[in-house]
């Protein structure tokens, strides 16, 4: 199969607006699983979850947290004026980003940009009784041509960027949920693990976990394992092309400590994902340490793995195993605790899965990139897949039901 020729409208299903869950079940663990296992379909419950996961086996989890990425700001003729947050521009490192203290730029969508002619933005935002002024400038870079690199400035008390978003934000919820957000998103489109500040969208799969069945995970003896994948606005971005060659794959930011690289290696690189960004990150994995092999002194920025590199230029002698060591021995080599990272990767029908064995995830778009990755995953059974979810009233995307899939 050439990847590149899949025809994007082979993956389309029809999907009714009634069948897209609005909000979360009152219980997180009460959704529906479905479980594709060699073949067959059948459904529980999630909280039995762990009914499917072997004794023994490595589990590994996004622990990525949603950002108020939504600003909103009122000119003073009335205008509104909203600023969503993608990537930050400078300092471009995550967490340096949260704790500036004055100022710092990020690449944004701007909605109602042509009412916004020029000069600053400014509003007030009070925290703990204290007003800090937030003035904002708008700069065109113009090696972005979707986004917009903004300038934020704000006095008040040292106040670093995260607690100014969490008081003049909004959390940013999917755009096809047709709704806005409520108080109770913050908590409920957060997974209960989520803890590195950075994306503006949810790594859903995990929203069904509960401290009561990550508890019964430990129990059965699975070991956990978390890394971070950033997940950016484009995990919305619809395929527009005919063939998916034409479609460009947004980049996602990664990291993962170098003990979780040793467990992979304890579990002969073999892992269960949960969501798709623990798929895309696990995979990519693979791919860094092959770059690794080839060129021991290859940079950081080197490591990022391109859109069609795992089709085009990628070795395929070398095993999940030597590809993690090699990338063990580069963090020792470079005195790095934990690998940052990104990746382009696109995993569709013709893709070879090399670490992830089963894999948790909702239910997702139709002629969506995610779908692509779920296909290639179950060898092109996600028809049926789809078909019984529908059929037995599952709930579908974010706030939606779960599966485990078991090729």
């Amino acid at each position: 199969m050439n990847t590149k020729h899949i025809r994007i409208k082979d993956y389309n299903y029809d999907l009714p607006d009634e069948r897209i869950a609005k909000f979360p079940l009152p219980q997180r663990d009460k959704s529906k699983l479905l479980v594709y296992n060699h073949g067959e379909v059948s459904q529980d419950e999630f909280s039995n979850i762990t009914r499917y996961l072997p004794q023994g086996a490595l589990m590994v989890f996004n622990n990525t947290k949603v950002i108020q990425a939504r600003l909103h700001f009122r000119k003073e003729t009335g205008s509104l004026i909203e600023i969503f947050l993608l990537e930050p521009a400078l300092p471009a490192d995550y967490e340096q980003m949260f704790q500036t203290t004055d100022a710092c730029s990020w690449y944004c969508m701007v909605g109602n940009l042509k009412k916004w002619k020029g000069g600053p933005l400014t509003t007030t935002v009070e925290i703990a009784g204290q007003p800090a002024a937030v003035q904002l400038t708008a700069e065109r870079d113009m090696s972005c041509e979707t986004a917009l690199k903004i300038d934020f400035k704000w006095t008040g008390n040292k106040l670093s960027f995260a607690e100014l978003l969490d008081k003049a934000g909004e959390l940013p919820i999917p755009p096809y949920l047709n709704r806005n957000t409520q108080e109770s998103d913050k908590t409920t489109y957060q997974t209960v693990y989520s803890k590195i500040k950075g994306s503006v969208a949810a790594p859903t799969a995990g929203l069904h976990f509960t401290q009561r069945v990550l508890a019964d995970i430990d129990q059965h003896g699975i070991d956990r394992e978390e890394l971070t994948l950033h997940v950016g606005a484009g995990t919305f971005k619809p395929v527009k092309s005919e063939e998916i060659e034409g479609h460009s794959m947004h980049t996602e930011y990664v990291c993962i400590h170098r003990t979780t690289l040793e467990k992979l290696l304890q579990h002969n690189c073999e892992a269960i994902a949960v969501g798709t960004t623990s798929v895309r990150t696990l995979e990519s994995l693979y791919y860094m340490g092959c770059k690794v092999k080839a060129n021991p002194n290859v940079s950081l920025e080197q490591l990022h793995v391109n859109q069609w590199e795992p089709y085009d230029q990628m070795p395929t002698n070398i095993t999940p195993t030597e590809a993690i060591g090699e990338l063990i021995a580069y963090m020792d080599r470079n005195n790095l605790p934990s690998l940052h990272s990104s990746t382009q990767i696109i995993i569709a029908p013709g893709y070879q899965y090399k670490i992830v064995k089963r894999l948790v995830t909702n239910f997702h778009q139709p002629q969506s990139t995610l779908l692509l990755l779920v296909s290639a995953f179950v060898g092109g059974d996600w028809k049926s897949i789809y078909r019984y979810a529908l059929d037995n009233d599952f709930r579908f995307l974010s706030y939606g039901d779960s599966s485990i899939l078991i090729p």
